[in-house]
């Protein structure tokens, strides 16, 4: 019986509300993403969180975009976040957008002007950050303060208008410029901006600022609970001004850590640089944090949603091993994936003493972690391709891989020992010539021999070939995106490695994109997208083993 876990703080929060009846005892939450850019993992913390929440307490969740930039934003961002939210597995109750509320958003600026609580700013954007003021000094008054609630009406009405340039004038609201919050020291609500938007065309030319947006937008929407990650705490005596001033439902915010992973950036800016600057192929590369990059990657809904459970709410940003990330798919994929067997770097293998017309076929268990998976028919003949990692001229000791004079077993198939080796003019290996034991085939070994090594193959006259792309982690470092100088110096030179001659077993000539497999010995793959009649593509998910905790472990030595 597993320990029950127990309440995060947004969950004590939430079950306190419902006592208390606030609300109702209603629970309405929302992910709001600005669509200028694709789902990255961090994301998915907050998709889990607050569909998670409104789940567990008979609530609902609301999607709305963001989308008060419309030189930023584009609806291909739009279809692919809804698309990544589906695809962990959940589906919001109303499907909002913050440009539904410009005109409403509107008539709340109006409002606070004629609560004389809102003024127009001639003043640059230069003139204003100076006047600003720092943490430990007060900012000053912007001499466009004082003007009468008649005379901000007009200009507010002439910048919908479209009277003025951009940055010409902004409206901001009339708080304290003495505040030691400086979100409140007279802050921007609307600026201009003659630029198309995604939804609304060339309607409107003055658009609000996130502050003004958002917690109107949710008091719109009646959310009970609007969950933020830390960077808005400063931003919260704010979201609860506009909504007092305004008189409106009063939705709240939380604010909880957000999900930062080592070994990886998740700035929309440094994600797009790496795009346009064609250090990976698309917001979809297998190397990307993004949710459609995991996904071609062979990650699955479910392992992402283990991580984020695991990973838990927290008051305290931190940075989390990319390995726990990297533990989940694997315990996935141990459970879900057959077994296949696959040879990234061949080397000929003739068994000498196997008839050269005959042929084999060898019964192959799909997954041993799971019995109902059933059984497949792998080919065996007397010339095979087996890694050349698995063969040593001169092995050092323990190696107990396949060696002049050495055996080991081949993978459902025979002990083999290995008898001479031909090479080419340059002394590389061709082919290693082998004789086998017919006695000791497995499943029924009559041999009496122990052999300490198994390995394994395909055979050359039956194998489908393929392109093996390796994915390992982007970056060299632990957290590139605060190192010094440009985050794209620490780039990973071997974070993507292809192999574009693989040969794999014949039942996977038939694999279709998004299918997931382990490679004996070599780590678990999926098909990917590129795939096309004729050329198998597979994308290297996750290795066996947590082979940077290794290196890790032997630079800590290195330091003692």
């Amino acid at each position: 019986m597993s320990e029950e876990r127990s309440l995060n703080f947004l969950e004590q929060i939430i079950e306190e509300d419902i006592a208390k009846g606030i609300h109702g005892g209603r629970v309405h939450t929302r992910f709001p993403p600005e669509p200028n850019g694709y789902l990255h993992i961090g994301h998915a913390k907050s998709i889990c969180l607050n569909f998670g929440l409104a789940k567990k307490y008979n609530g609902l969740t609301n999607l709305r975009f963001d989308d008060t930039n419309p030189i930023t934003e584009d609806t291909e961002y739009v279809d692919s976040i809804k698309a990544d939210i589906r695809w962990l597995g959940f589906e919001w109750a109303e499907e909002h957008y913050a440009s539904d509320y410009f005109e409403q958003l509107y008539e709340f600026a109006v409002a606070l002007i004629k609560k004389g609580l809102a003024y127009v700013d001639d003043s640059t954007p230069e003139e204003i950050a100076a006047m600003k003021g720092t943490p430990t000094e007060p900012g000053k008054e912007s001499p466009y303060r004082s003007r009468s609630v008649e005379e901000n009406l007009q200009l507010f009405e002439n910048m919908r208008n479209g009277m003025y340039k951009d940055g010409e004038r902004v409206l901001r609201a009339k708080i304290d410029m003495a505040a030691p919050n400086m979100h409140l020291r007279d802050p921007l609500m609307y600026r201009i901006k003659h630029a198309h938007h995604h939804r609304t065309g060339d309607k409107w030319c003055i658009y609000p600022m996130y502050d003004f947006a958002h917690g109107q937008s949710d008091s719109i929407e009646h959310i009970t609970h609007s969950i933020c990650t830390l960077e808005f705490v400063p931003h919260r005596p704010l979201y609860d001004w506009f909504i007092d001033k305004l008189e409106i439902f009063p939705s709240h915010q939380y604010e909880f850590a957000r999900l930062s992973l080592n070994y990886t950036v998740t700035s929309k800016r440094k994600l797009k640089q790496l795009v346009s600057d064609g250090i990976v192929r698309g917001w979809d590369d297998p190397r990307m944090p993004t949710l459609s990059a995991l996904r071609r990657r062979g990650y699955t809904p479910a392992s992402i949603r283990a991580f984020c459970e695991r990973v838990g709410v927290q008051k305290r940003d931190n940075i989390i091993e990319v390995g726990l990330l990297e533990y989940f798919i694997r315990e996935e994929l141990n459970r879900t994936a057959n077994r296949v067997m696959a040879v990234l770097d061949p080397v000929r293998l003739v068994i000498t003493n196997y008839p050269a017309d005959r042929v084999e076929a060898l019964q192959a268990e799909n997954n041993p972690e799971d019995a109902s998976a059933g059984h497949r028919t792998v080919p065996f003949s007397n010339t095979l391709y087996i890694e050349r990692e698995d063969f040593m001229e001169n092995p050092p000791k323990k190696f107990f891989r396949l060696a002049p004079g050495q055996m080991v077993r081949l993978k459902y198939a025979y002990i083999i020992k290995c008898d001479s080796v031909e090479k080419d003019a340059d002394g590389n290996i061709t082919t290693i010539y082998c004789s086998y034991l017919p006695e000791s085939r497995s499943g029924g070994d009559a041999s009496g021999i122990s052999v300490k090594g198994t390995i394994h193959w395909v055979s050359a006259a039956h194998a489908a070939t393929a392109e093996v792309r390796l994915y390992d982690r982007l970056f060299k470092v632990e957290d590139p995106g605060n190192e010094e100088g440009d985050f794209k110096s620490y780039i990973n030179p071997d974070s993507l490695q292809v192999v574009s001659n693989a040969y794999i077993e014949p039942a996977l000539a038939s694999a279709k994109t998004g299918d997931r497999f382990q490679f004996l010995r070599k780590g678990y793959f999926c098909v990917d997208p590129d795939t096309t009649t004729g050329k198998l593509v597979f994308n290297r998910t996750v290795t066996l083993k947590d082979t940077w905790a290794k290196e890790a472990s032997k630079g800590e030595k290195a330091k003692a």
